[in-house]
């Protein structure tokens, strides 16, 4: 029992992402498993809301900056696959807090092992929110912060 859920939109400066999007929504047509909601940008509620639900989160892109998408997911425990490019690299640690893929067929081995793993997902959800704890949150670098203050009066 497995559900798709395309959820968030396009960039406004990417005009292939809006012919993708309508392609993908005709493709899915009729398909009860298969969910494209039409969100406005600032849905920030319902976004958390499906983050939570998720059993994985995919953000496949092809160039991604720092996108919060993926910490956002890492720190409520979801193992998350993603384009191993940008901004996304430095959030995945690939085996550990999710994994970094190159294709489409290599996106959908890896889901089908995270549904037919459920505790290794569970596992790996759990270290990315750990990465995001060390790595990303404003008490880390409130500790960096405190501690260079230190040295510089010491």
């Amino acid at each position: 029992n497995c559900r798709l859920i395309l959820a968030g939109g396009t960039a406004e400066d990417d005009p292939e992402g809006w012919q993708i999007l309508k392609q993908v929504k005709e493709e899915a047509k009729g398909d009860s498993d298969i969910h494209i909601p039409n969100l406005p940008p600032d849905s920030f509620f319902e976004i958390n809301a499906l983050q939570r639900g998720a059993d994985i989160v995919i953000q496949k892109s092809l160039k991604e900056g720092f996108g919060l998408t993926v910490t956002e997911a890492l720190w409520k425990a979801r193992p998350v696959i993603g384009g191993n490019a940008g901004g996304i690299v430095l959030q995945i640690k690939d085996g550990e807090s999710g994994f970094l893929v190159d294709s489409i067929e290599e996106a959908v081995d890896k889901i089908e092992y995270l549904l037919e793993n459920p505790s290794y997902a569970r596992e790996m959800g759990e270290a990315g929110r750990k990465v995001v704890k060390d790595k990303f949150l404003i008490t880390r670098h409130l500790k960096n912060y405190l501690r260079l203050i230190g040295e510089l009066c010491s």
